[in-house]
């Protein structure tokens, strides 16, 4: 350093002197300044490597220790939801809107088809008519429940009186048989007490102490007495026969009564009536229900808001319940599924910053980790591995992780879901 310094001094004096001397150089006609630079010594090559090796240590150790605060793959993607719309039921389409085209937007709401309605039209008014049928047999079975009480409780009272009254009748039959039986040995014994005294007479009349005509007398009261008795005994059988039908008639009466003492049961049983028909109203409803609900899904209309794909349905044709006819791309739920090594997840959890760069833009999005997986990838596969097999291999395995953009971050809706993206996600 000071051999430069020296070099830069002597250069200045001899500038100085040249400009001194300069009339008399120029009276001369030479001046020989003879002054040479000293010449720098290259460095060895050792110097330069080893400035090399300490850049590129520094730079290595620098970009470690920045990477080590992030997690970054390119085995991500965006996802989204895929609203397949389908028929609830069969029909024939009668109608299909014009916008319903594959790539095109549509709202919420927007009537995408119609089917023919005919046939659900007829059976929810089927439907309708047998629902006032079951009204009306529902009224009328309800009325009839204070009637059933009514009349089975008042023919219960009937019977019950009518088993008095032939019971009563019974017994007064029975007292007239008594009288008529007391009154036969009554006339019995006047019978037998002319008889005897037709005899006596006969034996008088023999003897000539009575004459004819009195005997005549007396034959002809006995012949009364005997017939008063069988008039008697008429009357008794008369009277015994009243008895049977009296007894049989009570027993008739005893039966309408335990008949009529079903009042109770018939009651429950005009309620039980009642209570059916009005279960019978309720199916009738939901089965109006059903009927109007079929005839409402002749009518399909977009469940979100979204792009229009997959389209299959065409005007005419004969579709089954649940089969597809189109699909639904929502654009505003999209997230990212970012498949990480396990190795990488030992510092992530959801709340992360994450910076997600879009191959198709190539510009970069902002994002936060939203949750971690509950099981590898692998296990959620058709054919999951089997580890106990004993072909076991220790593979690295991939975990997926949903990111979630930050609100504003797509407000074009440019973002497709199944686009190739490579998110980073900031760990520490």
């Amino acid at each position: 350093m000071s051999h430069a310094i020296d070099t830069i001094e002597e250069t200045r004096e001899s500038s100085l002197g040249l400009e001194d001397y300069s009339s008399e150089a120029l009276r001369v006609g030479s001046l020989k300044i003879h002054h040479s630079e000293p010449k720098r010594k290259p460095l060895p090559r050792w110097a330069y490597a080893s400035a090399a090796l300490v850049i590129v240590t520094m730079s290595a150790v620098s970009w470690w220790l920045h990477a080590r605060h992030f997690e970054t793959t390119d085995d991500a993607q965006i996802d989204g939801h895929i609203n397949v719309v389908s028929s609830r039921i069969s029909g024939t389409v009668l109608y299909v809107n014009p916008r319903v085209e594959n790539n095109q937007y549509v709202e919420a709401g927007t009537l995408l088809l119609e089917l023919d309605p005919s046939d659900y039209q007829a059976a929810a008014d089927h439907a309708r008519a047998d629902l006032e049928t079951r009204e009306a047999i529902a009224r009328s079975a309800d009325l009839n429940v204070p009637i059933t009480n009514a009349n089975a409780f008042s023919q219960l009272g009937l019977a019950e009186a009518a088993r008095d009254e032939a019971s009563a009748a019974l017994a007064t039959e029975e007292a007239n048989l008594a009288a008529v039986q007391h009154k036969v040995q009554q006339d019995q014994a006047i019978a037998a007490r002319a008889e005897r005294d037709r005899i006596r007479y006969k034996g008088l009349v023999e003897g000539g102490v009575v004459s004819v005509l009195e005997y005549d007398a007396h034959e002809a009261e006995a012949l009364a007495d005997a017939q008063t008795v069988d008039s008697d005994q008429a009357l008794v059988r008369a009277e015994e026969q009243k008895i049977t039908q009296a007894t049989k008639l009570i027993l008739q009466r005893q039966a309408q009564v335990e008949s009529a003492r079903t009042a109770p049961q018939q009651v429950r049983d005009a309620k039980a009536r009642s209570e059916s028909s009005i279960g019978q109203v309720g199916q009738a409803k939901a089965d109006v229900r059903t009927a109007e609900l079929n005839l409402g899904y002749t009518k399909i209309y977009a469940p979100v808001s979204g792009v229009i794909g997959r389209k299959t349905v065409e005007l005419g044709q004969r579709i089954q319940s649940g089969q597809g006819l189109l699909a639904v791309v929502p654009l505003d739920d999209i997230w990212v599924t970012a498949d990480f090594k396990e190795t990488q997840l030992t510092y992530m959890h959801a709340g992360q910053p994450v910076t997600v760069h879009v191959d198709t833009f190539g510009r970069e999005y902002q994002g936060t980790v939203e949750n971690l997986p509950g099981a590898a990838g692998t296990l959620f596969s058709l054919l999951p591995p089997a580890n106990a097999s004993g072909n076991f291999v220790k593979v690295v395995q991939r975990l997926p992780v949903r990111i979630r953009f930050n609100p504003d971050q797509d407000p074009q809706h440019l973002l497709r879901p199944g686009m190739s993206v490579e998110p980073t996600v900031k760990v520490r």
